[in-house]
């Protein structure tokens, strides 16, 4: 390809990762005080000021290039790797029929994640989902009835509430995600019920101790 048709290629690839890239910002959970859009702005402009600083390397190497071909290769590989790093799986939870309390997600062992929860509302996840989850779920009844209306997160900006547990008798942190299911006639409340996981959980598939 010469130059020119390199520069349309990657200037389109690049403007599309972008707008996918924005619209993923706007959906990022926020810290205890900055939002998740700030912080994924700022994520963004050090990206973008990295490309800057490679293709003007890059420059003096492919001199035949234009300045502008060689910023939207580099930042269609950046923008690339970028979506990886912000991305979140979307889980499929299945709890009991007419379950109402919290779900928790408790980090694990397991290689595949379980995501039908018991009668107390647990499930297992393991430590790459644990990581990278923070998109809200789909969440139905083991009928298959979709039960999001009634899912209340933690507060607007972040769904899923990230905690830990411990007792004398588990030393080891267990760590977890929840969020709360509500009861339909009362959708703008949340219970937050406080569960000793020590004595719900499946010990067997915990984190081995290191």
């Amino acid at each position: 390809m010469n130059d020119r048709t390199l520069k349309y290629v990657f200037g389109l690839i690049s403007s599309l990762l972008l707008i996918g890239l924005l619209y993923k910002i706007l959906k990022l959970p926020g810290e205890v005080i900055l939002p998740g859009y700030f912080l994924g702005g700022m994520l963004l402009l050090g990206v973008l000021l990295s490309c800057l600083i490679i293709t003007a390397v890059l420059k003096l190497i492919f001199k035949r290039n234009t300045f502008l071909t060689l910023f939207s290769i580099v930042t269609t590989v950046a923008f690339a790797a970028s979506h990886y790093y912000l991305y979140s799986p979307t889980l499929k939870i299945v709890v009991p029929k007419g379950y109402i309390g919290s779900v928790t997600l408790v980090l694990s062992n397991v290689d595949e994640n379980i995501l039908t929860v018991d009668t107390n509302g647990i499930g297992y996840i393991n430590q790459w989902t644990f990581k990278k989850t923070y998109t809200t779920p789909v969440v139905i009844d083991n009928e298959g009835n979709g039960l999001n209306d009634q899912c209340v997160g933690f507060n607007r900006s972040t769904f899923w509430a990230k905690g830990y547990s411990t007792s004398t008798e588990h030393p080891d942190r267990i760590h977890h995600l929840s969020f709360e299911i509500v009861s339909k006639d009362k959708t703008a409340q949340k219970r937050y019920d406080s569960k000793d996981l020590t004595q719900l959980v499946d010990t067997a598939k915990l984190p081995r101790r290191k």
